[in-house]
């Protein structure tokens, strides 16, 4: 497994990560949901190396801590907004890329799937926002990473292409890839996500099964569940509800009895 263990973050006199704990099993797709500011950029910086955490680990299955620099090559990204060298072209952003991978056959399955071969002789910054979106799941998913990251991966995608995109994901988790995923989109992580991870002020309050967070708020869809845990103000949010010990914890939240 990916784990990520007892990880603190402070920037200044702020704690934004207070002891994360997470493991992020094969072959599972893990939504990291919570409200804005409670830690989902900087937990998803921290795995990709781009930020030291004050203190905790972040290791690969063999052990690796995810900053060592071999570390690095299996993780795959894709973040919200994308970013290449403008004044390249797409074919030359993936020649430079796998020039940096020389030890990885490319996987050109996404690539295909797409169809955005005849896209990529245009430079960077004449494609559209979502062509940019699928050379960067391209990216992604090129190198066969033991974890993908996948922050707001939709952004911008068509429909045609949302499609095709979350069918990939399905692929790479059947095939043993860990997937952490973050999206508002309700909806795509009900049809993606096999476990959820709710992140509050900076802490782990629920990780487990998306059935068993239905079954323990007693919600009748994720939707109903993340929207209550996120809504209700802290102070009124159980501890059964944030730990998943007490089916009736929605009704609880929402004022009903247990």
């Amino acid at each position: 497994m990916i784990r990520i263990a007892d990880v603190h973050k402070r920037f200044g006199a702020l704690a934004v990560l207070r002891g994360v704990d997470l493991a992020l099993a094969p072959g599972r797709v893990t939504a990291v949901v919570g409200p804005n500011a409670s830690g989902k950029s900087t937990l998803i910086k921290c795995i990709l190396g781009l930020a030291a955490p004050d203190r905790g680990a972040i290791t690969l299955p063999d052990g690796r801590d995810v900053r060592e620099p071999t570390a690095r090559a299996a993780i795959g990204y894709m973040p919200q907004a994308p970013r290449f060298p403008e004044n390249l072209t797409g074919h030359e952003v993936l020649a430079m890329l796998d020039a940096l991978r020389p030890d990885v056959a490319p996987d050109g399955t996404l690539l295909e799937r797409f169809s955005l071969a005849a896209q990529l002789d245009k430079p960077v910054r004449t494609l559209s926002g979502g062509t940019r979106q699928k050379l960067s799941a391209v990216v992604a998913f090129r190198y066969r990473p033991q974890l993908l990251v996948l922050d707001e991966p939709t952004a911008g995608l068509d429909p045609l292409a949302t499609t095709i995109f979350k069918a990939a994901v399905l692929a790479a988790r059947d095939a043993g890839t860990s997937v952490l995923l973050t999206s508002h989109v309700v909806g795509e992580l009900q049809a993606m996500a096999d476990d959820v991870a709710f992140l509050l002020d900076g802490t782990i309050h629920f990780a487990g099964p998306v059935a068993r967070l239905l079954d323990r708020t007693g919600a009748r869809s994720l939707e109903e569940a993340l929207a209550a845990l996120m809504q209700a103000p802290t102070d009124r949010i159980p501890d059964a509800a944030l730990h998943g010990d007490a089916p009736q914890a929605l009704r609880v939240m929402n004022g009903g009895g247990a």
